[in-house]
């Protein structure tokens, strides 16, 4: 009856637009007053505490360091980049497009936020180089996944916060991952392009490759000096974020020049609103948490799927299933949120890792900006040529196939998110 009580208002009141939190907290107190399992004062301190963490600085700080960096006019530098590493080999433009999604997501860390700046630029150049229309929108709406795949990644930061998982070592951890992401989507793309006889134009040149590598430098040292100076200890994934914030304005306003003193203010309050919105939906966390544990809803869900099977293959399938379920019809924030302490501890009861579930969800709710219903990467490409929604899906299908098979090798092979740490002596 609590349960019911608590994820019916859920329901309700997310189908009626109510905003996230809201909805994550009205419905916590409106089950205190049927079964007063705590207190409201304890609850509401469990608010704040959900929210007081040094970690969680850190994620306007790279949100706004992505969104510079965005305006800086490096979208173009790394696709030259990407294009002069590429050359001339078979569906060059569509591996272009993949890479360049993959050094913009070590950027931004927002996958909405890679296609709308690379699909801006490659859609127009593949579909004029003998790209299918549907075919070339839908590669981008899935590469734009990348953009939280690749570290820094804004659900890594929640999913540390939540789970007092440490942010940096999240980040080298999805390093290996990202890359098997981005091999599988150029496979996908070689063969298609194989069969249509589509072939690049551009033959590779050393010099020119280092030249487009020279060009984009300051853009391509950015994650370099995040993760770098995080693992080697001269700062904290906090204090990381804080240099990268410094960095990109130093590089988008003084070097590259293309950011002004009233773009910053603009980034500025966008970024403060959508922080006080991302603390408003983490806020609640602790709190539903605590009430998950007070009515045992983590053992009776860690009993239900221990009693289907105990073979953490098995069970790890399974919540893989559950997380693709979700990403299809939930944002990620709100997702990671509400259901990572909960499956985190299946995971574990099968000895499997935080780092490695961490990866996992994240690479799962990936999915879910390629899937409808909510797809919003798909929406932003929807938007970008005015394509038919199912006309997108459709030739994006091998691609999600992938991103799918992805997402079950890194469940499956521990090593994939722990074995660089393990080698660089994290774990």
């Amino acid at each position: 009856m609590d349960l019911l009580i608590l994820f019916g208002v859920m329901v309700i009141f997310f189908a009626m637009g109510v905003p996230i939190g809201i909805c994550l907290i009205f419905p916590c107190f409106l089950m205190l007053l049927v079964n007063p399992v705590t207190s409201a004062s304890f609850l509401a301190q469990s608010f704040y505490t959900g929210v007081a963490s040094s970690s969680m600085i850190a994620l306007p700080f790279f949100m706004i360091c992505g969104n510079i960096m965005d305006k800086g006019g490096i979208s173009k530098r790394l696709v030259a980049a990407a294009n002069n590493c590429i050359g001339g080999v078979t569906g060059s433009l569509g591996m272009v497009t993949i890479l360049a999604c993959m050094f913009f997501g070590a950027v931004s860390g927002s996958a909405v936020a890679t296609v709308a700046a690379i699909g801006a630029i490659m859609l127009p150049e593949m579909v004029r180089n003998g790209y299918d229309k549907y075919y070339a929108t839908g590669l981008c709406a899935v590469a734009g996944g990348l953009g939280i795949i690749v570290p820094p990644s804004y659900p890594m930061v929640i999913y540390g916060v939540t789970n007092n998982e440490s942010i940096g070592d999240l980040f080298i951890a999805g390093i290996v991952p990202a890359c098997l992401v981005g091999g599988l989507l150029m496979l996908v793309n070689y063969i298609y392009c194989k069969k249509h006889g589509i072939k690049g134009e551009n033959k590779f040149h050393l010099m020119t490759a280092l030249k487009g590598f020279w060009d984009a430098k300051w853009a391509l040292l950015m994650p370099a000096i995040i993760l770098g100076g995080i693992y080697s200890g001269i700062f904290t994934a906090t204090e990381a974020a804080v240099v990268a914030t410094v960095y990109g304005i130093l590089i988008g306003c003084f070097v590259y020049k293309e950011v002004t003193f009233a773009d910053l203010w603009r980034e500025f309050k966008a970024t403060a609103t959508f922080s006080g919105g991302m603390m408003w939906t983490v806020a609640p966390a602790t709190a539903i948490g605590l009430i998950f544990t007070y009515l045992g809803v983590n053992k009776a869900i860690a009993s239900f799927f221990l009693g289907i099977s105990s073979n953490v293959y098995v069970v790890m399938f399974l919540v893989v299933c559950v997380l693709f379920f979700i990403g299809m019809f939930m944002q990620t924030t709100p997702a990671i949120v509400i259901f990572s302490p909960v499956l985190l501890n299946v995971a574990k009861a099968v000895g499997v890792s935080s780092l490695q579930f961490g990866v996992v969800m994240t690479l799962a709710l990936a999915l879910g900006f390629c899937t409808p219903p909510v797809c919003a990467n798909v929406f932003v490409a929807q938007s970008m040529t005015g394509l038919p929604m199912d006309k997108i899906v459709k030739p994006a299908i091998p691609f999600i196939s992938v991103l799918i098979l992805a997402l079950l090798m890194v469940s499956f092979i521990p090593g994939l998110s722990t074995g660089l740490l393990a080698v660089l002596g994290g774990v």
